[in-house]
């Protein structure tokens, strides 16, 4: 790893909250009463019907949600026996995957135990707690024998990912992998290099799924699992061979797969070259593969490859697996994880990367039309549709299978709860860095003397968002990189103060440019080279004479006095009457897309339009079908008042011009955000039946005020202000945005530069 992305993960884990987990309370606790109901004397109810019915526990707790994450942290992947205070980052993350993936709540709990029994008996003393059981980075064969037990022991789902995570999508590549070539799985050879708890697990799927178990060798670091060999413990024995074959180069010859959970560079591309026609090649040790993928394609271009890694197609992720297995385990209160549904699960995985890939997984990785292929044997992570098409299959099969204690009875109801869980503010940025890093753009950062501007500098150029181009006192700013160890060398700086002849040659020819813009709207020749002195206009002339895609500024200015200059210097689109700003509001159930929220005081109808179609071309811009509502304290005509007849009359304008639109108001916001209220009231509207994802207020006060309490009372993330309507990309942060929000602004400038 390099020296930044190490001192960015120390930071990512300590500064603000420590770690990267929290429990939030989903009850209110304001007052008294709340308070009450929630411990005493509230609680005793609910205890006592639990007492009586052990079952209601998941009716009247977060039991049925929730998993424990558990590990002695003695085969931590890639770290080994490191201690389970060591290992704790590692059952953290694993519980932000759950969450972020499938909405599942987890307690990491990392046991200071290697003794398997007393692991056992405090698991098994623990587990009335949680819905489910992920063991993790257990070493073998002792994780074999815990697993097995508490299997038997336990009547909740319990699975450790490390065996059978890697099973389960390494399967499903296989599945793929044998379609396309056209085997059958029961005729291949299949050599497995590696002896350990992913392999055992991979081996014994690949038999359920029909592979012979006498096509099948194993082999760890002393070779050939073989029978002759007296050094095999129980679990080796079961894959023992007796075919004359003991070292990798023997094995490997003809044979159709190599599935790798070993070592680096344990496959040589002479070995690869003695396989049989369109070899399989599962390459899975991290970070670096038995063979590489390069290695792989030179040594012969039949192969059909995959890795452990992001960087190369076919990635073995357990994250497509374990996060939507419990989801649905839980979801149906399955006493177990068993056979049936891990090869559901894997064959669901298989199906989901024959269908067509949605556009935003197509954005996220770069491609213009992602298809089922050698290339793509499985799906992505970061494909939507993996909660709604893993989840069921694994939920389906618990009940077929008979362990399921609470059966689904309408699947697309379940499936539409799956989506509801997850919203779509997680794609959404996801898709935002992808969309950056296939086009990334020169955007102008006006207040570079800051380090929170710095610091977004340094991420989006880690990370290929942006070509980001700093403006300031060159050695103030230099000096805050080195004083904060910044990997920002050789990025270009510009200083508008500079005594340098270029830079001054430049200013005198902005100065004489803005006169002539501005010299019949009442600005003199020496109020042009004063106001050029100014960081807002500089940096808005170097965007208008190409010296930039776009420009973001105003961490330390009011916005008026931000977007005042650019007006100046780049003036509006010449299709447009007004400006208009967006936020866009983070919410669970996926983004809002707020407007006009910063320029427009009392708009008129006519505004009103336009910002309208303004905004709606925004939520198109982030691959989203704009919803509209148009928002008022009238609802479609209950009060006959200056504004809401207003807002009335913008509706109608836009259902006559824009009838492909989905617009509707006037209406309440909380009538808006409410499908059955609306349904109850207001059955005609446009909008019915369609989650609102756009909200059009009817003056600057409602929309600002709507903002910042969506930010801070109610904690949702927002992204903003979005300035449309400008004729080249100009972007103004909120006064002491933080770094993170500056490198979401520093996005929203590249892709508006990339639509410009």
């Amino acid at each position: 790893m390099d020296k930044l992305f190490r001192k960015d993960a120390f930071n990512y884990h300590a500064l603000g909250r420590p770690g990267k987990i929290e429990v939030i309370p989903t009850k209110p606790y304001s007052t008294q009463r709340d308070l009450s109901l929630a411990y005493t004397p509230g609680v005793a109810d609910p205890c006592l019907a639990i007492e009586k019915h052990t079952e209601d526990v998941y009716k009247y707790t977060a039991k049925g949600n929730l998993v424990a994450v558990i590990s002695n942290c003695t085969a931590v992947l890639g770290l080994g026996d490191i201690g389970p205070e060591a290992g704790k980052p590692v059952m953290e993350g694993k519980g932000l995957l759950f969450k972020v993936f499938a909405d599942v709540d987890v307690f990491d709990i990392e046991i200071n135990e290697k003794d398997p029994d007393k692991i056992i008996e405090v698991v098994k003393a623990i587990a009335p707690t949680f819905g489910g059981i992920n063991l993790e980075d257990i070493k073998a064969p002792e994780c074999f024998y815990i697993e097995d037990r508490l299997k038997e022991e336990l009547d909740i789902p319990l699975m450790h990912d490390d065996q059978h995570g890697t099973a389960i999508i390494s399967s499903a590549g296989l599945l793929n992998a044998l379609d396309i070539i056209g085997k059958k799985i029961e005729d291949i050879r299949i050599v497995v290099s590696g002896a350990g708890a992913a392999a055992v697990s991979c081996t014994r799927l690949y038999i359920q799924l029909g592979a012979k178990p006498e096509n099948i060798i194993m082999v760890d670091s002393r070779g050939v699992i073989h029978k002759d060999r007296s050094d095999l413990n129980e679990i080796k024995k079961q894959f023992a061979t007796d075919l004359p074959v003991h070292t990798m180069e023997e094995a490997i010859k003809g044979a159709d797969m190599f599935l790798g959970l070993s070592i680096a560079g344990l496959l040589k591309p002479e070995m690869l070259k003695t396989m049989a026609d369109n070899p399989i090649v599962f390459a899975l040790a991290n970070p670096v593969p038995e063979i590489s993928y390069d290695e792989a394609m030179n040594a012969r271009s039949d192969v059909v490859m995959a890795t452990g890694r992001s960087d190369y197609p076919n990635q073995i992720n357990n994250v497509l697996g374990f996060p939507f297995i419990f989801r649905g385990a839980l979801d149906v209160r399955a006493t177990k994880i068993n056979e049936a549904m891990k090869l559901a699960a894997a064959k669901a995985l298989a199906g989901l990367a024959k269908e067509s890939v949605p556009e935003e997984v197509n954005i996220a990785f770069g491609i213009s039309n992602l298809k089922y292929g050698r290339d793509y044997l499985i799906p992505k992570p970061t494909d939507p549709r993996l909660i709604e098409t893993v989840a069921p299959a694994v939920a389906r099969a618990a009940m077929e299978s008979g362990v399921a204690k609470h059966p689904i009875k309408d699947w697309e109801k379940y499936k539409e709860e799956l989506r509801k869980r997850m919203g779509l503010t997680n794609p959404l940025k996801r898709q935002m860095k992808s969309v950056c890093r296939n086009n990334p753009k020169r955007v102008l950062l006006a207040d570079a003397e800051h380090y929170k501007v710095l610091k977004a500098a340094e991420i989006v150029v880690n990370e290929k968002l942006a070509e980001p181009i700093l403006m300031g006192n060159r050695e103030k700013i230099k000096q805050i990189i080195a004083d904060h160890e910044l990997e920002l060398e050789g990025i270009r700086i510009i200083d508008p103060k500079s005594e340098d002849k270029n830079e001054k040659d430049r200013k005198d020819k902005f100065v004489q440019q803005l006169f002539e813009k501005r010299k019949r709207r009442g600005m003199t020749w020496l109020a042009a080279k004063e106001n050029m002195k100014l960081n807002s206009y500089y940096s808005s002339m170097l965007v208008e004479n190409g010296e930039a895609d776009a420009v973001l500024s105003g961490l330390t200015r009011n916005y008026p006095d931000t977007i005042r200059p650019a007006l100046h210097v780049i003036g509006r689109r010449p299709d447009v009457q007004i400006v208009s700003g967006i936020y866009i509001i983070m919410t669970k159930e996926g983004p809002l897309f707020l407007s006009d929220c910063t320029v427009n005081k009392q708009p008129s109808a006519e505004d009103l339009v336009e910002i309208t179609l303004q905004t709606a071309e925004v939520v198109k811009r982030f691959k989203m079908e704009p919803n509209i509502a148009m928002l008022s304290y009238s609802n479609f005509g209950s009060v006959d008042a200056k504004e809401p007849v207003k807002v009335r009359y913008a509706v109608n304008r836009l259902h006559n011009e824009h009838p492909e639109l989905k617009v509707d108001g006037e209406i309440q916001a909380n009538v808006a955000l409410d499908q059955e209220l609306m349904k109850d009231s207001f059955s005609f509207s446009k909008i019915l039946g369609k989650r609102v994802n756009t909200l059009i207020f009817p003056d600057l006060g409602s929309a600002n005020i709507a903002y910042k309490l969506l930010n801070k009372a109610a904690g949702f993330e927002i992204i903003g202000p979005i300035l449309n309507g400008m004729n080249k990309p100009v972007h103004v942060l909120q006064m002491g945005s933080g770094v993170n929000e500056i490198v979401n602004m520093i996005m929203v400038a590249v892709m508006d530069a990339q639509h410009d």
